[in-house]
């Protein structure tokens, strides 16, 4: 399967669905859940600017560099926030999970662990990468702690890497799963998930 093939990813908790312009008015409500664009430390869009980032993201789809996906609760299809496939590296057989943002009420429910499962599960047994990087801004603890739970190795810090909206410039964490340790991961967030699936349902 072609690494730059837009594909729907189906979870218990959350449905991974490719990007659409259908889908801005969903996505300008779910950054405001927590007014997400005020974090200095992520990238997430205002209302004026949600179309323009679709539509980058849609370009870069269609140059080859991106999967884009809008990531929905599964119980009810609502947007809760946008994710990718990025540095798309197929020769190589890598590529990025990035440019992730949730909604504040989808943060710490399972939803960013569901849809990473889902994730690195096309990449390394649908797409059969041999590595799958995740970073985050260092300053970004929250982040930088939930990709290390899944098991993600720091492989290092791209320092002063990236301009940031606000004029700052972000020193860059870089982690990464590779295929051998996809096995362990996978078992520990599907652990991690029935665990949770198991609470709610008590």
């Amino acid at each position: 399967m072609p690494y730059a093939e837009p594909v729907t990813l189906t979870g218990d908790l959350v449905t991974l669905t490719p990007l659409s312009p259908q889908d801005h008015d969903g996505l300008v409500a779910a950054a405001g859940d927590g007014d997400l664009w005020g974090l200095t430390y992520t990238s997430v869009p205002r209302p004026e600017a949600m179309a323009a980032e679709i539509e980058r993201r849609l370009g870069l789809l269609r140059e080859g560099r991106m999967v884009p996906f809008t990531v929905r609760r599964s119980a009810t299809g609502e947007p809760v926030g946008m994710t990718t496939l990025m540095n798309l590296d197929e020769p190589n057989r890598r590529l990025e999970i990035g440019s992730t943002w949730l909604a504040r009420s989808a943060q710490g429910t399972g939803v960013n662990a569901e849809a990473k499962l889902l994730m690195l599960a096309h990449a390394f047994e649908t797409l059969g990468c041999h590595a799958v990087e995740l970073r985050t801004h260092w300053l970004n603890r929250q982040s930088r702690a939930a990709i290390e739970r899944l098991g993600a190795k720091l492989d290092g810090i791209l320092r002063q890497h990236m301009v940031m909206p606000d004029g700052s410039v972000r020193d860059t964490c870089v982690y990464s799963v590779v295929a051998a340790e996809w096995p362990a991961v996978r078992g520990e967030l599907q652990r991690r998930l029935g665990t949770r699936l198991a609470g709610a349902s008590a």
